[in-house]
């Protein structure tokens, strides 16, 4: 069991995190705009899709709105800590000095993302209000026990894309570079999240596949919970999915990183 002193480490690395992103906040606010602006275009590009029809796929234009602003909250949450954090170390060399830290490098990576993720989500969260504010017909949940259960599916969606972003910086250790490693895990994502599109309009041998991954509990999960397209039972059985792979993910991540430290041990890395 972690002592308190262990936790005043990991919250300590948390705000320097977040005072990082605040540090170089015309970079987070460039980046900020630029998703905006996808977003906007996204819309755009769905209002086209539509073209006048009540719904498409299961998903009226109101819930698709919705959908989409969602998502671009989900996707906010932890778009700023990626690959490039955790692979930077390792192909630098610098993953060497946290070896000598009394400290879990998971533990630290995670709470790096969580002190990040404090300032994209109120961000976010303000220019979803923003958006749904000139936007008509963006529905919104009435009952407060849905929120309730949106905000614990998203922090569990934080565990999950965490898990997934962890594993695959540490096939760094196995490259010599990053790039390819980062534009493929984005791409498997977003399309087997939901993010591009929602799982609801896949193949049906697609849309079974998917749901059998971790990732659609990143985006599809928190969108359902929020959609209402889940009671509350449901819902809870759909957390409790997300629970179990961000603990898969986490055990996965451990179980990887002792892996790596050992080669790198043999062959004196």
């Amino acid at each position: 069991m972690m002592t308190a002193a262990g936790l005043n480490k990991y919250r300590s690395i948390a705000n320097r995190s977040l005072q990082n992103v605040m540090a170089y906040r015309n970079s987070y606010i460039i980046n900020l705009l630029a998703n905006s602006i996808n977003l906007v275009a996204i819309f755009f590009l769905w209002q086209g899709i539509y073209g006048g029809r009540e719904a498409v796929g299961g998903y009226s234009w109101d819930q698709m709105k919705t959908y989409l602003l969602v998502t671009f909250l989900a996707n906010s949450v932890l778009s700023w800590y990626s690959e490039t954090a955790i692979s930077g170390k390792i192909l630098d060399g610098s993953v060497a000095m946290d070896l000598l830290k009394p400290i879990d490098f998971q533990t630290a990576r995670f709470a790096e993302t969580l002190g990040a993720s404090l300032l994209e989500g109120a961000m976010s969260t303000v220019l979803l209000i923003v958006f749904a504010t000139f936007l008509t017909g963006v529905t919104f949940p009435h009952s407060p026990i849905v929120y309730l259960l949106f905000a614990v599916s998203l922090l569990c969606a934080v565990l999950v894309k965490f898990g997934v972003v962890y594993l695959a910086a540490l096939l760094c250790f196995w490259s010599t570079g990053s790039l390819g490693i980062v534009w493929t895990r984005i791409a498997l994502t977003n399309l087997l999240s939901g993010a591009l599109v929602p799982l609801a309009f896949f193949p049906d041998w697609l849309e079974k596949l998917a749901l059998l991954l971790p990732f659609q509990a990143i985006i599809h999960t928190p969108t359902m919970i929020f959609l209402q397209q889940a009671d509350t039972l449901e819902s809870l059985r759909l957390i409790g999915i997300q629970l179990f792979w961000g603990a898969a993910l986490w055990m996965a991540g451990k179980a990887m990183w002792n892996w790596a430290v050992r080669q790198v041990t043999i062959h004196g890395g």
